[in-house]
């Protein structure tokens, strides 16, 4: 039988682009409805052990202190995921209101961790704010115009770029701090959005799962100080 979220889609692709699909889809799920695009939160826990290592030799992080913001956190468990293993410095942002409030009352006991309603194109954070930034499949969902994904809409373009120019402008500049995206989009897609930031280095790989589909770890780390 298929889940509410499955039940839940848009007529076409393009409403994944909305805010008004997102916000009747949450106002229509279950409540405790949890749901992740891709990759399990659990199978990316030793990713985020080696992105938020402290060691020099690895992601010159601040381990289980390190600040995280989460773009586009929807209903994802990744928040909980990661709170339970001991990140719990975390701010999760949506611009759907509805599953923020869900969210909100769902995680009352896990006082540390943070909702909040605000777009991504948009943070309303100081500079140098954070140390790690996170997009588990929220450019993807931007991603929806028809046409030749060899060459995107502008407005795709202009709106995707805008996410990493504010996901970096919150980053703390000091080695170690991370954009980090997750997604199924290959590297001659997706790429264009991160690369030629001043001061940060962009690289990728594939990360898996062994079986099935390919997925891509995006990483633009600041280097500023390399």
């Amino acid at each position: 039988m298929p889940s509410n979220a499955e039940l839940n889609l848009p007529p076409t692709n393009e409403g994944y682009g909305t805010h008004e699909y997102w916000e009747q889809r949450y106002a229509n799920e279950a409540d405790g409805t949890t749901f992740d695009w891709f990759l399990s939160p659990t199978y990316l826990l030793p990713l985020f052990e080696e992105l938020t290592s402290s060691n020099l030799d690895k992601g010159k992080g601040k381990g289980k202190e390190t600040r995280i913001l989460t773009l586009g956190c929807g209903n994802s468990a990744l928040g909980e995921v990661l709170y339970d293993n001991g990140w719990e410095n975390i701010v999760n942002i949506d611009y759907s209101k509805i599953v923020i409030d869900q969210m909100k009352e769902r995680h009352i006991s896990r006082p540390k961790m943070e909702w909040l309603e605000m777009d991504i194109l948009d943070l309303n954070f100081q500079d140098e704010d954070f140390d790690l930034v996170v997009d588990k499949g929220t450019m993807d969902a931007m991603l929806t115009t028809k046409g030749d994904p060899w060459n995107p809409d502008e407005k795709d373009v202009r709106t995707c770029t805008q996410e990493v120019t504010e996901a970096i402008r919150v980053l703390r500049k000091r080695p170690g701090s991370k954009f980090v995206y997750f997604t199924f989009g290959q590297p001659h897609f997706r790429k264009r959005y991160m690369e030629n930031r001043p001061g940060f280095k962009l690289s990728w790989k594939e990360i898996g799962p062994p079986e099935g589909f390919a997925y891509f770890m995006y990483i633009l780390e600041y280097a500023g100080d390399a």
